[in-house]
């Protein structure tokens, strides 16, 4: 091991593949290259990657699929998907299936390599920290931090993903307060996206609203008129 982030590309277009290799090794880092899922997949069985840069189209499969995958298997791998540039869908989807960011082809290839250092920075912060603990009522659901688990008054589990979970606890730990979507996209993936169009707060936040039967009433998530959104019931942290 030579200490370098180790850096798995996957896409199917050999000319991507070889160009990204060449300007990530010029940029420090250490690359694999696959073309397809079940390359990937024995490249990252045979251990030693830090990172997967990942295309969602693949002859083989769904990229999603494979993130999901992945992520099930090493909690701890980063993954970057490389979608189509107004593919909204498959990019909320891989961010609540556990992606760590996302890129719209075509991309500048400096731009891929600050989003891999920022995504490992992260990961090295979180590694650092201790373990984020702390159970939560409100409005007759029990949340647990550590269980990462949110049940109703008659002890049913919400079934959340991941990213419905971290909103919901972005939204616990500052009651009251108005977040606009710049700051909830921070907060929850760790950087600011600037693309006026990005409806990845919204599409997640229209998911928690209905899992949480708040679909149309707004008693627990107010939208605030060009402020953002509001957690809007009391919040009692029990632990």
């Amino acid at each position: 091991m030579d200490g370098r982030t180790r850096v798995l590309v996957v896409d199917d277009d050999a000319d991507i593949r070889n160009l990204l290799s060449r300007y990530l090794e010029g940029q420090g880092f250490s690359t694999d290259l696959a073309a397809n899922r079940a390359e990937a997949e024995q490249k990252v069985a045979a251990g030693g990657i830090d990172l997967v840069v990942l295309d969602v189209m693949l002859p083989d499969g769904s990229g999603l699929d494979l993130c999901r995958e992945l992520k099930d298997r090493r909690p701890d791998l980063a993954i970057i998907l490389l979608t189509a540039l107004k593919e909204d869908v498959d990019r909320i989807v891989g961010l609540e299936l556990g992606a760590d960011d996302y890129l719209g082809k075509p991309f500048n290839p400096r731009e891929l390599a600050a989003r891999i250092r920022a995504v490992m920075r992260r990961g090295a912060e979180r590694g650092s920290e201790e373990p984020e603990t702390g159970v939560y009522r409100f409005s007759g659901f029990t949340a647990d931090k550590t269980a990462r688990r949110v049940t109703d008054e008659a002890g049913q589990d919400l079934d959340l993903t991941g990213a419905e979970f971290d909103l919901l606890v972005i939204f616990l730990d500052r009651p009251g307060r108005v977040l606009s979507r710049d700051t909830l996209l921070d907060l929850l993936h760790g950087r600011s996206f600037t693309d006026p169009f990005d409806r990845t707060i919204d599409v997640t936040m229209s998911r928690l609203r209905r899992k949480f039967g708040d679909g149309g009433v707004f008693r627990l998530f107010k939208t605030v008129r060009n402020g953002g959104y509001q957690f809007s019931t009391q919040v009692e942290r029990v632990s």
